[in-house]
């Protein structure tokens, strides 16, 4: 079975502040020994990539190039895909966006619930309870 990740669980795994962070890098590190496939969505590194180096959101934000790096060492491991929106995704993200309303900070998470659907990804593991409110998916958090 395959999985995704929210930015938060990454943001996590970077943030030496943060009181998840010890759980998140073991999670990550977990995940990233394999063997089971992970997507990471586009959306998910870049927001990651966004906020990680944000000097309005972290008091020492990373450097545009460890934050890169990061990426990197995930994306070339052998058993993550990293898939883009393919035929016909509007469509999809319609039905999931109309399904809850989506609006404001909804609208991304609409945009990766989608992604998951066209890619026959069924779980996500993220700290944003938000992603409850969406039908056809597994919520799990690594933090509970």
């Amino acid at each position: 079975m395959s999985v995704t990740l929210d930015a938060n669980v990454l943001l996590y795994a970077s943030d030496e502040g943060s009181p998840f962070h010890e759980r998140a890098r073991r999670f990550l590190e977990g995940v990233a020994a394999g063997p089971g496939i992970v997507y990471l969505f586009w959306p998910t590194l870049v927001a990651y990539l966004r906020v990680a180096t944000h000097p309005a959101v972290f008091d020492r934000p990373l450097p545009p190039e460890r934050a890169q790096a990061n990426v990197e060492s995930l994306v070339s491991l052998p058993h993550v895909q990293t898939p883009g929106e393919q035929e016909r995704f509007w469509d999809v993200y319609r039905r999931v966006s109309d399904d809850v309303g989506a609006r404001g900070n909804l609208v991304p998470d609409a945009h990766l619930v989608s992604l998951m659907i066209q890619n026959g990804v069924r779980t996500i593991w993220t700290h944003d309870r938000d992603f409850r409110k969406f039908t056809g998916i597994e919520v799990h958090d690594p933090f509970e």
